[in-house]
């Protein structure tokens, strides 16, 4: 069984207002099954209604956006069957795919502003 593997990084933006802010991702690397489903954590602590991004970086590419946040609907539909959740009583917006392909073997980069 194929096994993909995910590599997570913490990116953080700096705010011109130097407001507080931090972006975790709790897991430093995640394997899934090819077809499984994949989740991607990402907690954020900001004092004001946040602005949420995730990149992904393919190997031997520039950054490119998946999805992004700023306001509304809180489930957000991103680029190759990518999706993620606003939830601002849990302060997090995790990544997900319902089914993981080995193309989306990458670096994950979740981002507020």
């Amino acid at each position: 069984m194929l096994l993909l593997f995910f590599s997570i990084l913490a990116m953080i933006f700096a705010l011109r207002d130097a407001r507080a802010q931090t972006v975790t991702q709790p897991d430093d690397h995640v394997l899934v099954s090819e077809g499984k489903s994949l989740e991607l954590r990402c907690n954020y602590s900001y004092g004001a209604t946040p602005y949420l991004f995730w990149y992904v970086q393919y190997p031997s590419q520039g950054l490119q956006l998946l999805l992004k946040y700023f306001s509304g609907d809180t489930f957000v539909r991103g680029i190759k069957g990518f999706q993620a959740e606003f939830k601002k009583s849990e302060s997090s917006f995790n990544l997900k795919k319902p089914s993981a392909h080995w193309s989306d073997s990458a670096g994950y980069f979740c981002a507020v502003s």
